[in-house]
């Protein structure tokens, strides 16, 4: 595709249209750089209120004392000065389809044409007794990267050699399906070098999950005896906590913690469930070829909030995600060429610090929903080279998608 195509010059006095991105996050910077890329004739604001955003992905090997998490932290400098984005740091507060405008915590009012929202997840309220707001400083859930993934790594490193680290897992669907997997091998990796008597404790809600041939294989291998995983039908499924005595309750047990890492059931971030863009699944129902609302027209939603199909709800589906609706909104906006939708997903994840797997998924999009199309996953018995040369490859990886996104 040629960007020069998508840069019509605007008319002396011609307004610029104007496109909000709300969320700062993969698919929000992403949506934000693409637009800006694709057309002069587009004033490009994006809404975020903090000023560096740090990734989920990668922060488990942050945990495993492979990365800082200074590594994974990024800001938006380049956005506004090589792409002329507009960066606002604040919240919003409101979004007004009819008014066509949104209200920030600061006070100010932003008008716009399209808005993309991007505004990730949000844990359902209530759904283990007991773990609400305060519950997250001391048994963190570390799913949003940051101050919460700090949190789980001092407690790592304070807890006694032979301590339990109890890792609750939600129902289908969450934000990156491998990710409490490869959290547990990584905490794995940490504990074999410096705590060797520790054990890991999964407690899933679900009865099977991604790639589970995969990482058993690399349990045994790695770190035999360390890890226990019991399903949703061996526990009757998580129910409560008690954080005082670093307890995680069963439909038939309790569990004692000397860290606990609690991951809720999730649904779409609070900004969409205000607006109106959710149906009764939680999550936002969505054109599958231009990411718009099915509920709000003119508001485009993203990422892990979006209901898109057979996509899984990561970072590189986030970002695939924004082109296509960039690239959409140009062509409604500009009128620009009308691209098909190119949607893709692809993932390592680390088991070890010389053992990594691949997946690759590519998906078709159709008016009414996405499904797989190709689909490649690393396997057991794959060759020792290979899997080093994956943690290789994902290093270089993270350093082109991070470019790709923040510039």
């Amino acid at each position: 595709m040629c960007i020069g195509a998508l840069h019509p010059q605007t008319a002396r006095g011609q307004a610029k249209a104007r496109v909000l991105v709300i969320g700062g996050g993969v698919g929000g910077a992403t949506a934000a750089k693409y637009l800006a890329l694709g057309s002069e004739a587009l004033a490009v604001t994006l809404v975020e209120p903090k000023a560096q955003y740090t990734t989920c992905f990668f922060s488990n090997l942050y945990l495993a004392g492979l990365r800082s998490l200074e590594s994974l932290t990024h800001g938006y400098e380049t956005l506004e000065q090589r792409y002329g984005v507009k960066v606002v740091h604040d919240s919003v507060t409101a979004i007004d389809p009819e008014a066509k405008n949104v209200s920030l915590e600061g006070g100010a009012k932003l008008s716009y044409d399209r808005v993309v929202l991007a505004p990730g997840i949000g844990f359902k309220v209530g759904a283990i007794d007991g773990y609400d707001d305060a519950a997250t400083q001391i048994m963190p859930h570390a799913w949003t990267a940051g101050p919460q993934t700090r949190i789980l790594r001092e407690q790592l490193e304070s807890m006694e050699d032979g301590g339990v680290f109890v890792l609750v897992v939600p129902p289908d669907p969450f934000r990156c399906p491998p990710g409490p997997y490869e959290r547990a091998s990584l905490i794995a990796y940490y504990f074999k070098q410096y705590k060797p008597r520790a054990k890991i404790l999964i407690l899933d809600a679900k009865d099977s999950f991604f790639a589970q041939d995969v990482f058993e294989d690399g349990w045994n291998r790695h770190y035999p005896g360390m890890i226990e995983w019991l399903p949703g039908q061996f526990t009757g499924g998580i129910k409560a906590v008690d954080v005082k005595g670093r307890l995680v309750k069963t439909a038939g047990d309790t569990f004692k913690a000397d860290v606990a890492n609690v991951i809720p059931a999730q649904e779409a971030g609070r900004l969409a469930q205000q607006a109106h863009l959710v149906d009764q699944s939680g999550w936002c129902p969505i054109d599958p070829m231009t990411f718009e609302s099915k509920l709000q027209p003119g508001i485009h939603v993203i990422g892990d909030a979006a209901k898109a199909g057979n996509m899984a709800k990561s970072a590189f589906a986030s970002n695939s995600q924004a082109k296509v609706c960039a690239f959409a909104i140009l062509a409604a906006l500009t009128g620009s060429e009308r691209f098909a939708p190119h949607l893709f997903n692809t993932c390592f994840t680390v088991l070890a610090s010389d053992d990594a797997v691949t997946s690759a998924i590519s998906y078709s999009a159709d008016p009414e929903t996405i499904k797989v199309n190709d689909f490649f996953l690393s396997k057991v018995g794959d060759n020792a080279w290979i899997r080093r040369e994956a943690v290789h490859q994902a290093d270089g990886w993270y350093a082109a998608f991070t470019h790709d996104i923040f510039g």
